[in-house]
């Protein structure tokens, strides 16, 4: 199936009006039981946080949004997927393999459609969260 056909098939037409006027969204924020474990395996992929807020906050400037880790009291993050947007395929492909180097595990990236045509690069951090890294392909 070509984009066009799937765009047709899964989008409303026309598109129904906004209710409000988003600039977008502020932050994501996990809670996990294995902070300290989860804050070491962010930090080996994404580097030093950039916010530190005593022994329960750590905190990734990701673009324009903030990821955020807190020390929760039972459990890991379940049934979520967080998503982080890359600005080329390439830089999805590296930012996927450095999850699974650091002990995520996943799928080969593969070219998908979602919104519009990406490079879905989908990772399992070994909390069990569910990270999809993606990009938008360049029209061909």
């Amino acid at each position: 199936m070509d984009y066009e056909t799937y765009r047709k098939n899964n989008f409303a037409d026309p598109q129904p009006d906004a209710r409000y006027a988003f600039r977008g969204m502020h932050a994501v924020t996990l809670y996990f039981q294995e902070y300290e474990a989860a804050v070491a395996y962010y930090a080996q992929v994404l580097g030093l946080p950039a916010y530190k807020e005593g022994q329960g906050t750590h905190g990734w400037r990701i673009g324009d949004t903030w990821f955020t880790l807190l020390k929760g009291r039972q459990g890991n993050p379940a049934n979520v997927e967080i998503n982080f947007v890359m600005a080329t395929p390439a830089e999805a492909e590296r930012l996927q393999a450095a999850f699974i180097a650091a002990g995520g595990v996943g799928e080969p990236p593969s070219d998908q459609f979602m919104y519009i045509p990406v490079r879905y690069c989908p990772v399992r951090d070994p909390f069990g969260t569910e990270i999809l890294i993606f990009s938008p392909l360049e029209a061909e």
